[in-house]
């Protein structure tokens, strides 16, 4: 009797290990997912044409019914998170494929070289894959470098002449300033032609030459194609909406987004009467004249700013934190010359080093990484935006709100300031994707809804961001969103201590968020708290076809 005993239990245990995937087939699926993501080489370049995303889509649901079909019940909350990263990054791919189709609308996903590392993950926007990151060259070459740089420069024109093929939407607005993106590239290409020159090295010379020439080229041929665009550029609110919560994992609609900004400007605005209210007597900020005293002025506020975050227990600081600040404090800039973010920054600069958490997260990507396999690269797809840039939102507040500014109040004006322009140009970027305002349209609020006028004095960066934030629905209110769904983690976390008789730790918050990494936050307040978001329910629900979660549509 009792061997019967043992061996039912023997039985019931063998049935219950396999009833649950092992997790280990996750990392696996992933790893390979990653693989086929890149896509193959047609000519050299990235082959982006209709027949191969109809070729690979039956691959791609494979890896769908794999992902489905993994039993997660019995695993961590860390392995279920991973599991809907994953499932985020499908979600990803297969927008892109049938409605997004940035190589089908948009002529700025064709910019492949880069000046500047992104101060996020990887660089803002639709971008394709195999770039040419200049900035990570130092000239003069080496030889290894000379071979690199080659093959870099050599993929350019096989893409820009795949793309004549492939750009056959009618996404107007998306057109016309997607020129401008290629028109930098052909510039930044002409500015290295002498230490190109110089190296006599006849492939590269060749590859850089015939780069150059095809960007020419490609302007012009897109400013043939202009005249025949006449089409809208926003995704709509149905869209956008599905986007958002299946891909970006964000718990919000359309309307929900519109609503949080409009009062976030309206309290960044009556926040910074006040602020000015209680500071009338205080002589007012005075911007730096030189390069002297702005590099004084830099490095004093940096300084500071490493020394509070370290000294009032706000985050564990590492030794690599102050390089990773300190290489990126800025420049001096005439006053004629300076946009948005110089203006304030010659003023103090130690809100947009606030913001500067940014290289702090990068930092800790390249000295620390984190070591589970679905979270040591950046996420695809931009999905990142929730977790980087709403912290790096939410930080210059909460910063402040942790005695940042007691020695200098009227720096507190900067932060109000900085949170209007956000939700300004957050608000501006829902109504292009609604296809209710213009791209212009939307820039006017961006401008005339940012306090002293300070998103009047240079156009570029109001272009660069409006455009940025049309080709990446969800990015323009990503650092308000994301800053608001970082409270919600912060609260939740504050809750859970107090129900559990512990102290909260502003610093034991912070760097729980920066061990796990760079995830949509909603996600991450899910590893934090244990306690699970209703709308991810909703969200697998969906990927198996079993919920109406918004319905995506097929572009046209």
């Amino acid at each position: 009797m009792r061997a019967i005993y043992i061996a039912a239990i023997l039985i019931c245990c063998t049935f219950a290990a396999k009833s649950s995937s092992d997790f280990s087939q996750l990392e696996t699926l992933f790893t390979q997912w990653r693989a086929f993501e890149v896509p193959p080489l047609h000519q050299l370049a990235p082959d982006y044409r209709q027949q191969t995303f109809n070729k690979r889509e039956e691959q791609w649901s494979q890896f769908k019914s794999k992902l489905l079909s993994l039993d997660k019940a019995d695993w961590t909350v860390e392995q279920q998170v991973d599991w809907f990263v994953m499932l985020a990054e499908l979600n990803g791919y297969d927008f892109n494929s049938k409605v997004l189709k940035p190589w089908q609308r948009d002529p700025a996903f064709y910019k492949q070289v880069w000046t500047y590392q992104s101060d996020v993950p990887s660089h803002e926007g639709p971008t394709p894959h195999y770039t040419t990151e200049l900035w990570t060259y130092s000239f003069p070459l080496s030889a290894n470098e000379q071979l690199r740089l080659a093959t870099d420069l050599s993929r350019i024109k096989p893409l820009q002449t795949q793309a004549k093929v492939n750009l056959i939407g009618n996404a107007k607005e998306l057109w016309i300033a997607g020129i401008r993106d290629i028109q930098i590239q052909h510039k930044n290409l002409v500015d290295i032609t002498s230490q190109i020159e110089s190296t006599n090295n006849t492939n590269l010379i060749h590859a850089h030459t015939q780069a150059t020439q095809s960007t020419q080229e490609f302007i012009t041929w897109l400013k043939q194609q202009t005249s025949k665009k006449n089409g809208p550029s926003g995704l709509g609110i149905e869209q956008y909406t599905w986007y958002q919560q299946n891909v970006h994992m964000v718990p919000m609609t359309w309307a929900d987004e519109e609503r949080l900004l409009r009062r976030e400007l309206d309290r960044a605005w009556s926040s910074l009467k006040l602020e000015e209210q209680r500071n009338k007597d205080l002589p007012p900020l005075v911007s730096v004249k030189n390069t002297e005293e702005f590099d004084r002025l830099a490095n004093r506020s940096a300084d500071y700013f490493i020394n509070f975050l370290d000294e009032k227990n706000i985050v564990t600081v590492p030794d690599y934190f102050r390089p990773a600040l300190f290489d990126k404090l800025g420049s001096f800039i005439p006053e004629e010359n300076r946009h948005f973010f110089h203006i304030g920054s010659h003023l103090d600069p130690t809100p947009l080093y606030s913001h500067f958490y940014h290289w702090f997260e990068l930092a800790i990507m390249a000295n620390d990484p984190n070591p589970r396999t679905l979270r040591k690269q950046s996420l695809l797809y931009n999905i990142f935006d929730s977790r980087n840039e709403g912290t790096a939102t939410a930080v210059e507040e909460i910063f402040m709100h942790a005695g940042l500014y007691d020695h200098n109040p009227r720096a507190r004006e900067i932060v109000w300031i900085m949170l209007a322009q956000r939700a300004a140009r957050g608000l501006g970027s829902l109504y292009a994707h609604a296809n209710q305002m213009t791209m212009e349209q939307a820039g006017d609020i961006h401008m005339n809804y940012t306090p002293r006028g300070w998103m009047k004095t240079e156009p570029d960066l109001l272009i660069f961001e409006q455009h940025l934030y049309l080709r990446q629905p969800g990015y323009g209110t990503s650092y308000v969103t994301g800053k608001i769904l970082l409270d919600t983690a912060m609260a939740q976390k504050a809750k859970l201590d107090e129900e559990q008789l512990n102290a909260f730790s502003l610093k034991a918050f912070f760097d729980e968020l920066n061990n796990i990494g760079g995830i949509p936050i909603a996600l991450g307040t899910w590893e934090m708290t244990g306690n699970k978001p209703a709308f991810l329910t909703q969200i697998e629900q969906t990927a198996r076809g079993k919920s109406k979660l918004g319905n995506m549509q097929t572009s046209k």
